[in-house]
């Protein structure tokens, strides 16, 4: 009962973080681990979880969708579909062992690019354009990714698009949320298929989350920017760091 309090306080956090800035599967995934759940399944358990709150984003988001460039929605979409179908088939094929050492390297590239995805995305824009077939390469990489671990895909994703789509990042959110739920979709629907999820874990996950959705909207209205950034990255930093230590040792 114990542990079903951990993983629903840590999904209350994680669907703040995701209302506010992002970066929610940063405390569901060690939480579910706390628990006692094997890493994969963990990460598994951790996509179900949150899974409905980002499709709630979507669904709230439909009106501004569109095309990115001149790259239609459909022929991305339908590319980050099965980018996510191979993203969750390779998780669901590596061994927990291999899982535990990747995923402190995965969490670091979520970290920088909640970090630095914003700078990158214009430092980027300044000096290279893409055309369609490269965008939908790095589009079906990105499927994978998210398919597979996720961690901070949404800002990877506007970060290239902006090679290609001149228009304000904020005006891309709209296809952003739901690209990353197609991604998950397909992660969800495998992960469930192949037995991969604890459920007792994942729906008190869920419900904390889809709370902390709401909660988390209410103080973005009225808490400064700067602060939420701030608290959000000095905690996946310091998540980040205890993954390192874990799987490598580091503290002995």
């Amino acid at each position: 009962m114990n542990d079903l309090f951990l993983v629903a306080g840590a999904g209350l956090l994680a669907g703040g973080m995701n209302a506010l800035a992002g970066g929610g599967s940063f405390v569901t995934l060690p939480a579910l681990i706390a628990a006692g759940v094997p890493s994969v399944q963990a990460n598994a358990s951790s996509t179900v979880a949150l899974y409905p709150g980002g499709l709630a984003s979507a669904w709230t988001y439909r009106e501004g969708l569109g095309p990115i460039g001149s790259v239609s929605l459909h022929a991305l979409l339908f590319t980050t579909l099965v980018g996510g179908i191979g993203g969750a088939l390779l998780l669901l094929l590596t061994p927990a062992t291999t899982f535990d050492f990747v995923v402190p390297w995965l969490l670091l590239v979520a970290t920088v690019a909640l970090a630095f995805g914003g700078r990158l995305g214009e430092w980027m824009r300044e000096r290279w354009h893409i055309g369609q077939a490269a965008l939908l390469v790095i589009q079906f990489g990105l499927g994978v990714y998210g398919g597979y671990f996720g961690g901070a895909v949404g800002i990877m994703m506007m970060a290239v698009w902006g090679l290609l789509d001149s228009r304000e990042l904020k005006l891309l959110n709209a296809p952003r949320t739901l690209l990353v739920s197609a991604a998950n979709t397909m992660a969800v629907v495998m992960f469930i298929a192949a037995h991969a999820v604890h459920w007792p874990e994942t729906i008190a996950m869920l419900i904390g989350a889809t709370l902390g959705g709401y909660g988390g909207a209410q103080v973005g209205r009225r808490a400064p920017a700067r602060v939420i950034r701030y608290g959000t990255l000095t905690l996946t930093s310091c998540i980040t760091v205890a993954f390192f230590v874990r799987a490598y040792g580091l503290a002995k």
